[in-house]
């Protein structure tokens, strides 16, 4: 915390939130400080529990390493009972070798990419801390966990605060070492196949379609791209329920563009890190948004299986790549998915499936984006070139028409529109819209009981975070994840 503290005469001040107001025509740094005058200031310590051995302690399963899975096993460590995480993917070292062969090659492993493996989809897509969740749970908790395991304690005083891709896989590492030496179990390349259910209890799991562990309580949280759960609990006639989610495309600008933009410049300033936006819009009632903006960011291919594409983006810690890039997403409801009501509840994951397959095709191979100039767009004019652009894979000119629902490009033209008349320098054929931005949130709910987190079906089954419809990123995941470890103990 020392480099937040500063010294004046007699008094004292320590920085308590820090955020940019961009708003006039000079962007001012806004501090909010808790001033101590003639006397020296007590830094409050950070509470971490001692997490002692339950090597023989009563196991609660675990499916999934993201945030929701380990901020679980920590909360059941420092509540006296073991862990047993079971991630299909690999650790984030090796993890890394699959992401370069993914991004060079346009390879996918489907059991270890940006969505899958130890720390989940966050740890290489950027992770950003910010979240309205106050009310799920303690986000000063969350935060605190995440500077005593090695993240830069600014993550406390910023009002949008960021770890970066850089810098979470060495967190995640120094998690996973805390859980092991507490006696705690982490199986890599442990696919869950099956759920052993009698009298609508959990009897145990089976792993990669052999091994069987035994357990009577098991959190899932397994993330919103594990779509083989989904259909396995869909088989089994476990409750599932479709619900409202938003699809579109990552857009892309020159960072200067947005800066300028932002802080009413033409340099930016070198005491102010590069902007960032949030937009929202609608659209004959329907929302339209920018999502997980990434400033001085890179597209990433996202896939999850070989026949498919999906982007995301992320940026490094220093956020200091030339370009910035957002999800510009269309909210889907369950109207919407008329056309794949024969999927029952799996509606709304068949209608992303379909666009990400459309995309792959247009895309030409391996993994190659269909992207088409922002002003060529809206004028429904396929561009003749495309401009530099970070995602790596490639991108291949094509009419966004015929890989996107009509309701969601016409959204995505009028919102433009709008964004036309109040930010005319975003609305440029500088900018490239990369498609498709279709994972921002599950697409199914798992319902649980209000009361004991248990699913309403099936007795030791506790659906958390995102895939289970109840986070939106990682720290309203970490939060749930601690939520349910407590409602177990």
């Amino acid at each position: 915390m020392a480099r937040n503290l500063f010294l004046k005469g007699d008094f004292n001040f320590e920085i308590k939130k820090r955020s940019i107001d961009a708003r006039s025509k000079f962007p001012k740094i806004q501090l909010k400080l808790l001033v101590y005058v003639d006397e020296e200031i007590v830094t409050p310590q950070i509470f971490i529990p001692k997490y002692v051995s339950v090597k023989n302690k009563k196991q609660v399963a675990i499916i999934g390493a993201g945030p929701a899975g380990l901020f679980a096993a920590l909360t059941l460590i420092e509540r006296g009972f073991k862990p047993v995480i079971f991630e299909r993917g690999k650790n984030v070292r090796e993890r890394r070798r699959d992401l370069a062969t993914l991004n060079k090659e346009g390879v996918v492993n489907p059991e270890s990419n940006y969505c899958f493996g130890e720390g989940g989809a966050g740890t290489y897509s950027d992770g950003k801390l910010y979240t309205r969740s106050d009310k799920r749970g303690n986000v000063e908790n969350i935060l605190d966990t995440f500077v005593h395991f090695g993240a830069d304690s600014n993550i406390k005083i910023d009002a949008h605060p960021h770890i970066g891709t850089n810098k979470l896989p060495q967190i995640i590492e120094s998690m996973r070492e805390t859980i092991l030496n507490a006696g705690g179990e982490i199986h890599f390349n442990a696919r869950v196949t099956d759920f052993d259910v009698q009298f609508n209890a959990i009897q145990g799991l089976q792993i990669n379609f052999k091994d069987v562990f035994k357990v009577d309580n098991v959190i899932l949280a397994t993330g919103h791209s594990a779509r083989d759960i989904f259909e396995l609990l869909h088989k089994k006639n476990i409750l599932l329920e479709a619900k409202p989610f938003a699809l579109g495309v990552r857009i892309e600008h020159p960072q200067h563009i947005i800066d300028s933009m932002q802080y009413h410049c033409t340099t930016r300033g070198e005491f102010l890190p590069p902007a960032s936006y949030a937009i929202v819009k609608n659209f004959q009632g329907r929302g339209v948004y920018s999502f997980c903006m990434c400033p001085g960011g890179i597209i990433a291919p996202c896939a999850t299986d070989v026949n498919e594409v999906v982007t995301n983006g992320w940026s490094p810690s220093k956020r200091n790549n030339p370009f910035a890039n957002s999800g510009f997403v269309v909210s889907i409801e369950l109207s919407d998915l008329e056309g794949y009501k024969q999927f029952g509840s799996l509606a709304g994951l068949y209608f992303q499936k379909a666009i990400e397959e459309k995309c792959f095709i247009a895309g030409g191979k391996n993994q190659g984006a269909p992207a088409q100039r922002m002003v060529d767009f809206v004028n429904k004019k396929v561009s003749a070139n495309l401009p530099a652009c970070s995602y790596q894979p490639g991108i291949i000119s094509t009419n966004l028409d015929t890989v996107l629902p009509g309701f969601i490009s016409a959204s995505l033209r009028d919102a433009f529109l709008q964004i036309k008349s109040d930010k005319p320098s975003y609305f440029t054929n500088e900018a490239v819209l990369v498609a498709p931005e279709s994972r921002t949130s599950s697409p199914i709910k798992i319902p649980r009981d209000g009361e004991t987190l248990q699913h309403v079906q099936i007795k030791g089954l506790y659906p958390c975070g995102e895939g289970a419809g109840y986070a939106g990123g990682i720290v309203s995941a970490a939060m749930d994840g601690k939520r349910v470890a407590e409602k177990i103990t």
